[in-house]
């Protein structure tokens, strides 16, 4: 099968292209870079230098992948039965990928995905749109994580972990998930809406930290947090609720965080209380459409 490269893109020399690939207008294929069969690269899409670009992957437009990547990379399988199976890729319009990500097969990516330095994504992870991922941050597949969330650097997410919208996971968080290891019993953490996660946290397998709550820097997590309410130590324990908490200069409440703080979220410059009349505006015409 024929390749379809549109006029207006600039490759290299040195790139090395597979069967029945598609690269849209206006695309930047820098030298190194090697394409494998079935790819779709989208208009206006930056590949940098030796960016490895796997059979059976999509990259919508407007995408800038760092030097380096492997997008598409081979599951277990490729290594078991020597020879390549299919696990398609794809990933969303307007991704920022910087160098040496590692991002798997059988993987959808949203959106407006950004990840730093050296992140790796294994199979079966469905990421939302907006999401930010923190240089040499693991997400270790049979992973959901939702619009909006943030994962800071070194943040380890175990498999069959669920990470609803705009919940913040801060640097050297570990999300496990075997309760009796080593065992194939595994249970994903849940982190609720808006919850927050801060530094250095463990969260033990199967638990539930709830919607708008925090976690302490440095917490051992050994049972089911409730919404809005702060856990602190180890093992932690809840202190109090979220809106109890002042900042210390102004004595102003701080939580619910989403009221005073919108840097990056879709109620930014209109605050969150009219993004949420707006958002139920919304659904009440669709109901009625």
């Amino acid at each position: 099968m024929s390749n379809k490269i549109a006029e207006s893109a600039r490759i290299d020399q040195n790139v090395i292209m597979g069967n029945n690939v598609v690269i849209g207008n206006d695309c930047v294929i820098k030298a190194g870079c090697i394409i494998g069969d079935n790819v779709i690269i989208g208009e206006k899409t930056y590949l940098d230098y030796g960016v490895v670009v796997r059979s059976n992957v999509e990259v919508k437009g407007h995408g800038k992948i760092g030097a380096r990547c492997i997008l598409g990379e081979y599951l277990v399988d490729f290594f078991q039965e020597e020879e390549y199976c299919i696990h398609p890729l794809v990933i969303g319009a307007n991704a920022l990928i910087r160098s040496e990500n590692i991002i798997y097969g059988d993987n959808v990516l949203g959106d407006n995905l950004q990840t730093g330095h050296r992140v790796t994504i294994r199979e079966n992870s469905k990421i939302g749109n907006h999401v930010r991922i923190g240089t040499l941050s693991d997400i270790q597949g049979y992973c959901e994580i939702q619009d909006y969330v943030n994962l800071h650097s070194n943040v380890h997410v175990g498999q069959k972990s669920i990470i609803k919208k705009y919940a913040w996971i801060f640097p050297y968080v570990v999300l496990t998930n075997d309760p009796n290891p080593p065992s194939e019993s595994l249970l994903g953490v849940t982190i609720e809406e808006f919850a927050v996660i801060s530094t250095g946290s463990i969260i033990l397998p199967g638990l539930t930290i709830g919607t708008g709550a925090l976690i302490g820097a440095g917490a051992i997590v050994t049972k089911n947090v409730d919404a809005g309410m702060v856990a602190l130590g180890n093992p932690a324990k809840m202190t109090c609720s979220t809106d109890k908490i002042t900042d210390n200069t102004t004595g102003e409440k701080v939580y619910p965080w989403q009221y005073t703080f919108d840097r990056g979220m879709p109620w930014q410059n209109i605050g969150y209380e009219e993004w949420k009349k707006e958002q139920c505006t919304n659904e009440n015409n669709a109901k009625q459409a």
